[in-house]
């Protein structure tokens, strides 16, 4: 307690000057990775830095002790800190979070971040840097959903945010990492286009676009885009390899680019281009052996790959596809080796697990074939189950669905599952096995050297690029650990081994064994020698001489056996010796000591002895990024003598099978996308709570901290000793509530409360002013921290700027006087709801526990018997009440022709019309499977691709056929395909599971084939707006009543005045059974209409729009984007979250209303067609609801088709609004408006620039940004772009060009017309 107490009193001898504390005072979060503090330029300012830091934590526990020792002398308590009534700025918080984030004390800066969210709960969002700073705290430690949503806070508050660019690229870096592909892009353009200094080179952003590009399957553009990087002057070498590796790797894989030997040529090029930049990147030597590969080049493809291995040994890729090699060339005991590395480093590497399997079927032993198939099929899930059949077990198992393999590999997989059951077991007289077992081979002894040198590797290469780094963080891991995965370990592994291996000796085999010379070493030497390697550098002098005898020794006997090898034919399947190489010798029965440590091949153990000019077939190119090889040389394929299968009926039963043996291949890893070395924290391992909570390396002891976290107004009383201490008596007094517990806010976006330990951290008055006499105590310690920004433009919020208060009573001139001289400094929100009003959030969730009727509520609904009651306002009132409502017999009251909308007559109107078409898995209505899992989930998978009307109409009726089929199929007995009730549809191989997590497999007895999971085809967003092509069908839906129409007086959507595909026109779907429209609310929660023509049904689930809010938690929860992203919702999940869900069929005829905010989702029952709009009732609920998800949008960067802003302005025109809600919603929209359009104005005539009246000509769309996406309305800023004319924001313009020069500003409405609107827009008299 004394060394605290000492270091305490020291801190009286430190002094800061006022021009110490004005460098202090500009440091916030902005100047994270400009100001780098680590470097010894920034020594000075680093110290200040520190001491500050260092000082104020002294002071808190000085200051603490005073007090505790006056309460214990009085006998009372100061709880309230009510002496003197002082209370600190809790934006102090935000400045010790800064310094520690400039300081990289992450940990630290994350508790200063959460204790200001604490103290300012409801205006946290105020503050910009605190955003930026809480967001890149969030960044580094990879909590890459809190990170988005702090970003995204600081994007909608501060548009014109110093360091926006930086928020966009991490942002886009981690939307990529999460394969939101479009977000991605649309961030790093936004970052690309900004002219901010950046910590990004512009080079590295368009990199990541490339590469976006290529992960879209966009190749062509992508090639392009990389192109253009070679030819940059300056392009740093790290990056100048990522581009020639990626370059070379899109001639590899796509035939589009040419013919194939130009493109091996120009990928060979571009890797070694690559090489040359970066000549420690393994992967890139990996993808060079690839290529050599694939055109035959096995020698420079081995060398490719042994030099990979020396530059990341642990990469599973390269050590299977090393294992590829020597199956080709019939050498199955080093690709036996081989593929064990590869699936020890990755135990779900299913490219390597097949493989294995393909060569121990190839040498007749099925059981560990079939064990590979089984762990390659789970490996596609990432999931390796451990109940698969074991070796001479003959116990039923159940058929394994083919997720996603090679269906070639799933039929051997059920074709030896059925004939092991009944297959003998081996036995010791069983004929020799040319391998060893699955569970013998995961035993293979793997070198310690492989893992030193590794290390000594990582020592030696400080430098190395962090592509290098992540490739070692991914597959580096220390390995095997334990077990392989289809067999338990009974027992040591080394006895069984040693006994094994025995038994598999031949005479000729024991007799070489026994002729070995005497150098050969024992496995204690080999253990002595590596123990002696790893501690080379504390060795005595005796101890080094042993060393350099023992590596003599290691080196005679490697010759020795090297010359021993080239004394053998290089034949088919020799067996080769390796004792003492780390590899199991299986010419003697003495096992190397490295099986008893359980490290890693070295790396010329398995690769040494590649048979130098031996030739391959090609190998052939599947799939962009996996690469697929006949299997025709593997050993035994061919010239099998069927004496050596397991029984004559196995061999009998596999005669139709062989075919489908010979035709399955080898497979090589599909690629992982690769880590550029500019993504410099995107992969940093997220640090463990236990560093988050350590407090070691603060200077105070344990003692101290705790007794420091225990008090609860720790903020008032010690911030009035300190300011004490300072001698600042002019300071503001401010009441604040205390702090009522001793743990710190989980934080505005943290999943759970976490403890932190930054209390020691002492609060800084930010609002206190420099004193420029000196004080009594101590002059030079006038410590003052202002949160003041010195940038002009920030929109940083000012305590003492006197608000204006605006009203919708105001007219058009008090609007414009009011914020004149506002617009100068460019702060000019774009939102149209409140300058200071937080982001928009969605709701929380109804707090009313709900029974089990309660989730499940009856769905609205109406029968029609004639027109009047379709036309009764009745029926509109009785809509508008429920979140959703079916009406029933609408097309026979009305008499409409649903026939005009039918496939038939679709086709005879327009049969080369395009139809979008998305292919999806086919499976029951209530259950979303992922097929390669087994397991529900809520990500829905969709593929979008283009067709006509004609082609997808055959697609209909072929679907048909089949499923008469089937079903005829079905009755035999002969399908494993279950079928919905009511559409007796085949739903593939799923079925309706108890459980509903795991899924149940058909019993083995009952099958004999197995089929891949169904796909179908569902034809939707069929436009039918123009009038020209689709009269009959419009004209008949004018039929409707007039709530129901598309086009109508009292349809908000009418007065928009131009087109919005699918929303104010009609859209048609065409369905097979099983099609699905994923879980969306409408955009901008308008009212859909939609009516099924039949023949089918449809199912559909709806939410009310109170619950979206935790419907949006679900989907976080499960990883995916509630506005990108396709969804399905497990209903499970719904009722645990005590969420309601309307359940109903719609059947031919049947009119479904969905209100404004309802969360929908449809699946088709049968074969239909179905068309839909929106409509947009003239209430106050529909206003607001399309307001707010206006706003919603921006906050998420999600484009709004609803030109809010532009339709406002439309209604003021020409509508007359009685309902006051309604009226005051709308006033406002346009008093905002108004007063940012004058703004911009101002800001615009202030910078120089020339305004010009552009107008707008009839039905012309309205206006969104370029960049941004979002509405601009009225002021458009105008800049060419690859020679086109594209549209920017006022902040998108600034960021480009902060004086405007290179825009043209046009202008659509005179502020004299908007003024006139404006006024004449009042509220009328019901």
């Amino acid at each position: 307690m004394s060394k605290p107490a000492n270091r305490a009193e020291d801190a009286d001898d430190i002094t800061m000057t006022p021009q110490e504390l004005h460098v202090l005072s500009e440091l916030d979060s902005r100047q994270y990775g400009f100001l780098l503090l680590h470097l010894p330029a920034n020594a000075k300012k680093r110290a200040l830095v520190v001491k500050a830091v260092k000082y104020l934590q002294f002071m808190v526990v000085q200051a603490h002790r005073q007090e505790r020792t006056q309460n214990e002398s009085t006998g009372t308590s100061n709880q309230n800190g009510s002496s003197g009534g002082i209370s600190i700025d809790p934006k102090t918080w935000v400045k010790l979070g800064h310094f520690h984030l400039l300081l990289e004390q992450y940990n630290k800066a994350l508790s200063a971040y959460q204790m200001f969210y604490k103290l300012h709960k409801e205006t946290h969002w105020m503050d910009p840097t605190f955003l930026y700073g809480l967001g890149l705290v969030y960044y580094h430690f990879n909590s890459f959903q809190w990170a988005v949503k702090a970003f995204q806070q600081l994007l909608y508050v501060a548009p014109s945010f110093q360091r926006a660019n930086e928020v966009h690229l991490r942002v886009g870096l981690m939307f990529k990492v999460t394969s939101e592909i479009e977000s991605a892009l649309k961030h790093l353009q936004l970052a690309l286009v900004d002219n901010s200094p950046c910590t990004a080179s512009k080079n590295t952003i368009k990199f990541h676009i490339a590469h976006l590009y290529e992960t879209q399957g966009r190749v062509k553009a992508a090639k392009e885009r990389y192109e253009v990087l070679i030819r940059e002057k300056y392009l740093e070498n790290s990056l100048k390899a990522d581009v020639y590796r990626q370059l070379g790797w899109l001639y590899h894989c796509h035939d589009i680019l040419g013919d194939k030997n130009q493109r091996i040529a120009s990928a060979i090029h571009c890797l070694q281009k690559a090489i040359e930049a970066d000549p420690y990147s393994g992967q890139t030597l990996y993808l060079l052996g690839r290529c050599y590969a694939s055109i035959g080049k096995v020698h420079d493809a081995f060398i490719a790959y042994r030099n990979s291995v020396e530059k990341s040994e642990g990469n599973a890729d390269t050590w299977c596809s090393i294992g590829v090699l020597y199956q080709q060339q019939n050498q199955p005991m080093d690709a036996l080796q081989a593929y064990i590395c590869a699936v020890q480093l990755d135990k779900t590497h299913s490219a390597a697990w097949a493989n294995l399997g393909i060569l121990y079927e190839s040498c007749n032993q099925a059981r560990d074939a079939y064990a590979c198939y089984a762990n390659s099929n789970r490996g596609h899930s990432n999931t390796l189950i451990e109940h698969v059949v074991k070796v001479g077990s003959c116990k039923q198992q159940p058929s394994l669905p083919p997720m996603g393999m090679n269906p070639n590999l799933t039929q051997r997989i059920n074709f030896l599952q059925n004939n092991l059951i009944n297959a003998p077991m081996p036995s010791v007289t069983s004929t020799r096995r040319q391998l060893l077992s699955i569970e013998e081979a995961w035993n293979l002894p793997i070198s310690a050297e492989m893992s030193s040198r590794q290390q000594q590797q990582n020592n030696t290469q400080p430098n190395r690029t962090h592509s290098q780094q992540f490739v070692q963080k991914n597959y580096g891991q220390s390995g095997p650990q334990g077990p392989p995965p289809p067999y338990p370990s009974p027992g040591g592994p080394v006895k069984r081994f040693k006994s094994d291996m025995i038994e598999q000796k031949s005479p000729d085999q024991i007799q070489q064994l026994q002729q070995q010379p005497s150098f050969y070493m024992t496995p204690q030497q080999h253990q002595l020698l590596q123990y002696l390697q790893q501690n080379s550098a504390n060795l005595t002098l005796s101890q080094q001489n042993m060393l350099h005898q023992l590596q003599n020794q290691y080196r005679l006997m490697q010759q020795h056996q090297q010359q021993v090898r080239q004394q053998r034919p290089a034949g088919i399947g020799a067996v080769q010796q390796r004792t003492g190489t780390g590899v199991v010798s299986y010419n003697s029965s003495v096992q190397s000591p490295q099986s008893q440590t359980g490290a890693k091949h070295p790396i010329n153990t398995v690769i040494k002895n590649f048979p130098i000019g031996a030739n391959v077939s090609p190998i052939r190119n599947s799939v962009p990024g996996t690469e697929q090889t006949p299997g025709t040389g593997v050993p035994g394929s061919n010239n099998v003598d069927k004496s050596q299968h397991l029984h004559s009926k196995f061999l009998d039963n596999g005669k139709d099978k062989k075919k489908n043996f010979s035709n399955v291949q080898l497979v090589q890893p599909a690629l992982a996308p690769p880590v550029p070395a500019c993504q410099r924290d995107i992969s940093m391992p997220l640090a463990p709570t236990s560093e988050l909570l350590s407090s070691n390396d603060l200077d105070v002891s344990e003692e101290d901290l705790k007794d420091l976290l225990s008090q609860k107004d720790l903020a008032t009383t010690l911030a009035e000793n300190l300011l004490k201490h300072f001698g600042s008596e002019d300071i503001d007094v401010k009441e604040e509530e205390s702090l009522d517990n001793n743990t710190l806010s989980s934080g505005p976006f943290s999943p759970s409360n976490v403890e932190q330990t930054s209390a020691q951290t002492v609060i800084l008055n930010d609002d206190s002013k420099p004193k420029t006499e000196p004080s009594d105590t101590n002059p030079a310690q006038v410590l003052v921290i202002k949160s003041e920004s010195s940038w002009d433009f920030e929109n940083m919020p000012n305590d003492n700027h006197k608000e204006i208060e605006w009203d919708i009573e105001m007219d058009a001139k008090s609007v414009l006087e009011a914020c004149r001289g506002e617009g100068l400094k460019g702060e000019i929100s774009n939102s149209i709801l409140s300058d200071r009003g937080p982001p928009p959030s969605p709701p929380e969730t109804p707090q009313t526990k709900l029974n089990h009727q309660q989730l499940l509520p009856p769905t609205p609904s109406v029968y029609l018997d004639n027109k009047k009651h379709a036309f009764s306002p009745q029926l509109q009132e009785f809509c508008l009440k429920h979140p959703i409502a079916v009406i029933r017999g609408l097309a026979s009251a009305l008499k409409l022709d649903l026939g005009l909308f039918s496939t038939k007559t679709l086709v005879e109107a327009n049969p080369d019309h395009s139809v979008e078409v998305r292919t999806q898995i086919q499976q029951p209505s209530d259950e979303n499977w992922d097929p390669q899992s087994g397991r529900k989930v809520w990500a829905c998978i969709s593929h979008r691709s283009h067709t006509t009307i004609a082609r997808y109409a055959q697609y209909q009726a072929s679907s048909f056929k089949d499923s008469l089929k089937e079903e005829r199929d079905k009755t035999t007995g002969t399908s494993y395909n279950l079928s919905d009730s009511d559409s007796k549809d085949s739903t593939g191989n799923f079925v309706r599971r108890k459980n509903k997590n795991t899924s149940t497999n058909p019993n083995v007895n009952s099958i004999k084939t197995y089929t891949p999971p169904k796909m179908l085809k569902f034809g939707t967003n069929v436009d039918l707006s123009d009038e020209r092509k689709w009269r009959p069908q419009l004209q008949e839906l004018m039929k409707l009543p007039a709530f129901a129409r598309v086009v109508s007086a009292g349809n908000m959507l009418s007065h928009v005045g131009h087109v919005i595909l699918g929303m104010n026109t009609v859209q048609l779907y065409m369905k097979v059974p099983g099609s699905r429209t994923p879980g969306h609310q409408e955009n901008n929660n308008f009212c859909s209409i939609n009516i099924n023509i039949g023949p089918g049904d449809c199912e559909w689930f709806a939410v009310p729009d109170a619950y979206w809010g935790a419907i949006c938690n679900l989907c976080e929860k499960n990883q995916i984007n509630y506005l990108h992203g396709s969804w399905w919702p497990v209903l499970e999940d719904l009722y645990n979250s005590n969420i309601p869900v309307y359940r109903f069929l719609q059947r031919p005829g049947d009119l479904v209303w969905v209100n404004a905010g309802c969360v929908h989702w449809v699946q088709a029952i049968g074969w239909c067609n179905n068309i839909a709009w929106n409509v947009g009732p003239l209430t106050a609920r529909q206003y607001q609801l399309a307001i707010e998800r206006y706003e919603w949008n921006k906050l998420q960067s999600f484009k709004s088709i609803v030109p809010m802003l532009h339709l406002s302005w439309n209604l003021a025109r020409n509508i007359k609004v009685s309902d006051p809600k309604l009226f005051a919603l709308v006033k406002k929209c346009l008093l905002r408006t108004l007063r940012q359009c004058s703004m911009i104005l101002e800001f615009v005539k202030h910078k120089g620039v020339e305004v010009k009246f552009h107008g707008r000509g009839k039905n012309e769309a309205s206006h969104y940004c370029g960049q941004c996406e979002i509405e601009v309305f009225n002021i458009l800023f105008i800049r060419e772009q690859e020679k086109r004319h594209v549209v920017h924001c006022i902040d998108c313009a600034r960021k480009q060009s902060p004086n405007l020069e290179g825009f043209v500003c046009l202008e659509e409405y005179s502020m004299e017309e908007l003024m006139e609107v404006f006024d004449n827009f009042i509220l009328h008299s019901a």
